[in-house]
């Protein structure tokens, strides 16, 4: 199961120190929990202030159980450790099942 996840930032030094630190920080965080960065983008269109990642859950996990378990983790508050989360405004997250034919399983 993948997860796409776009997060919008209140400025674009939000975005920057978000995207350079603290997400960064997030990669080994998650593979602690199974869970692999497949890739992170910031979007530069219409000055939005979003980063884009999308991330492959374990086989059977139930998504919402791993990011619950995640957020929870000392780990993950050492990553987020300086960050306002207040800059960030909204989080959307897309559950994907790629088909039998896609590159990317």
């Amino acid at each position: 199961m993948f997860q796409f996840r776009i997060y919008t930032l209140r400025s674009p030094e939000a975005l920057r120190r978000y995207a350079t630190v603290h997400w960064a920080r997030h990669l080994p965080t998650f593979e602690t929990f199974g869970v692999t960065t497949i890739g992170v983008w910031t979007d530069p269109s219409g000055g939005l202030n979003r980063l884009v990642a999308l991330i492959r859950y374990p086989p059977g996990a139930d998504p919402e159980d791993v990011t619950r378990r995640v957020m929870e983790s000392p780990e993950f508050a050492a990553d987020m450790a300086g960050f306002d989360v207040g800059q960030i405004v909204e989080v959307q997250s897309i559950l994907l099942d790629p088909t039998s034919f896609s590159p990317i399983r």
